[in-house]
């Protein structure tokens, strides 16, 4: 069985699914998927997030501001432990650094990655990492917050082994997402034959980054087993290690909640 560690669940197309979020979830349960973690990226959409998580025993979700959103309430520290008590919440995030889509002064980027960082600290939860292009000043940003103290996840990976190893250093694990398929992704995958077989987690990111061969289509929780299958082929591995390493690197860094007697 597979686990989708980053969707986003409440964006994912439901017209090839009767409009239904059961849909969904029936067709990753096909698929071998087990269960799917629900991202946060801003105050408005983390209520539909946590109805999702509260409604399906399958899904469970984060809290958190994404580093592009610029829009709606700023959360605080203690706003955002506050939110991350609910039982349902098993991580901070996504948070993080985007040089590619932000420009100009970007201390306010830093500050709310700081405080979510923070949040994740007192909450005691592990943090969801979005990087893009700023490989150098987000493991910066790590290291000064002694992030080691509550671990994360650097999601969606793209990054080289350099970044990689420095998240690893921290006691962070690495998510591929369906990006390790594609064509142009040879040195990512290079990457993914490196990382320790404990550290290794898969995601979808859907709606977006549909894997080969569905690329350029909705992105949704079942297709996270294509990511698996390259992994697998990628490592030289049966697909059912990389099932059973995901699965249980996965329930030990979320493992708020966890039950292993009932799986949920």
């Amino acid at each position: 069985m597979f686990i989708d560690s980053h969707c986003h669940l409440d964006r994912v197309d439901l017209e090839a699914f009767g409009g239904e979020v059961q849909g969904v979830l029936n067709a990753a349960n096909e698929a071998g998927v087990e269960h799917m973690l629900c991202i946060s990226i801003d105050m408005n959409n983390y209520p539909q997030v946590l109805a999702l998580a509260e409604k399906y025993a399958q899904v469970n979700c984060t809290v958190g501001m994404h580093p592009n959103a610029r829009e709606g309430h700023e959360p605080s520290i203690a706003e955002l432990v506050e939110m991350a008590a609910h039982p349902r919440v098993v991580g901070i995030g996504e948070t993080g650094l985007d040089y590619h889509y932000n420009e100009g002064d970007l201390t306010w980027q830093h500050e709310r990655f700081e405080r979510h960082l923070e949040a994740a600290r007192q909450a005691r939860l592990p943090v969801v990492i979005h990087s893009r292009a700023a490989p150098r000043e987000t493991i910066e940003v790590l290291r000064q917050a002694h992030a080691e103290d509550f671990g994360g996840v650097l999601h969606c990976f793209s990054e080289d082994w350099n970044m990689a190893k420095a998240g690893l250093d921290l006691g962070f694990y690495v998510s591929f997402s369906g990006i390790l398929t594609f064509k142009s992704a040879q040195e990512l995958r290079e990457v993914a034959r490196k990382v320790p077989a404990d550290r290794l987690l898969i995601e979808t990111d859907s709606p977006y980054l549909a894997p080969v061969p569905h690329r350029g289509k909705p992105n949704h929780p079942a297709w996270v087993r294509h990511v698996a299958e390259c992994l697998a082929e990628v490592r030289g591995e049966p697909l059912e290690a990389i099932a059973e390493h995901t699965t249980t690197n996965y329930h030990r860094l979320f493992k708020k909640g966890y039950d292993p007697t009932n799986g949920v």
